[in-house]
């Protein structure tokens, strides 16, 4: 079994215990996911199962697409409303037009500082281990890109936001910056991952939906092919002589446009993600059966 599984990710469910559920449906141990979801967080999971998951890696630096809840007035440790309140504001909250006119700070590219609840490691140590023991360390700020940035609606402390970022971006972190920039303080309420790259959470199983289906056989029918994570790179077919020095790892010659590609045999089987320069297709990196 390979392939790619979307999955709408439910509220409570770490990303661990999603592909921990799936290897005891799909019966398959090889089984990673792209782009973790934090416990409150739904939607979209990108899943990776068997040979698949040679492209996570791929699948992580792909954009990402978000509905938000934004809760002005309090700020907790977590910076999401799972954490301890550490600061609640008692003035009047900004209006609609307040909150919009903050927003063009918060797009294009930025440094975010990661929180200290998150799985980045610093001197070899996770930050919520250490801020779980009550510990606070410096964090260098990090390159990203809010694409877009939009207020969708709410009323008083409570609102909704639609935003498409880059890998690594912390929304939960970005909700606690514009509160602090609203002078409130905020915090994120909710999360669903609408999409990832060219996936939808349109497209995603619950994992009841997928229990289903491997109970009837028919889990197959729900993976995607890996190569649909590369559709953006031109197609090229190699002949049948050349299949064989391609799985070894050799560059074959073939005309193609410059830079990534996906690499096909001749009866259409996708064998690897290459990489086209001088004539020749380089393989960067491998997925035909074995």
């Amino acid at each position: 079994m390979n392939g790619i599984l979307l999955v709408d990710k439910p509220q409570d469910w770490t990303s661990h215990d999603v592909v921990a559920k799936l290897r005891g449906i799909l019966r398959e141990k090889r089984i990673g996911h792209a782009g973790t979801l934090d416990p409150l967080a739904t939607g979209l999971l990108v899943v990776f199962v068997g040979r698949a998951t040679r492209a996570a890696s791929y699948a992580e630096a792909e954009e990402k697409r978000y509905t938000a809840g934004l809760r002005l007035g309090v700020e907790p440790d977590t910076q999401d409303i799972t954490g301890n309140i550490l600061r609640t504001w008692e003035g009047p909250l900004p209006d609609r037009a307040a909150i919009v006119a903050a927003l063009p700070a918060f797009r294009g590219a930025l440094q975010q500082t990661p929180p200290m609840y998150s799985a980045v490691k610093v001197a070899g140590h996770k930050l919520y281990e250490i801020a779980r023991k009550g510990g606070e360390v410096a964090r260098a700020p990090r390159d990203i890109t809010i694409h877009s940035l939009e207020l969708t609606g709410g009323a008083g402390a409570d609102w909704m936001l639609e935003i498409r970022c880059s890998k690594g971006t912390y929304v939960r972190t970005l909700c606690h910056d514009l509160g602090r920039a609203l002078g409130c303080g905020g915090t994120l309420s909710a999360l669903r991952r609408t999409g990832a790259g060219a996936f939808s959470v349109e497209q995603a199983h619950t994992l009841e939906q997928i229990n289903t289906a491997a109970a009837e056989g028919k889990a197959e029918t729900l993976l995607l092919p890996v190569d649909r994570l590369f559709a953006r790179y031109p197609a090229v077919k190699l002949s049948a002589r050349q299949v064989v020095p391609a799985k070894n790892g050799a560059a074959v010659s073939r005309e193609a446009p410059a830079g990534l590609c996906r690499v096909y045999s001749p009866d259409g089987e996708f064998l690897l993600l290459g990489r086209s320069e001088d004539g020749k297709i380089h393989t960067v990196k491998s997925f035909f059966s074995l």
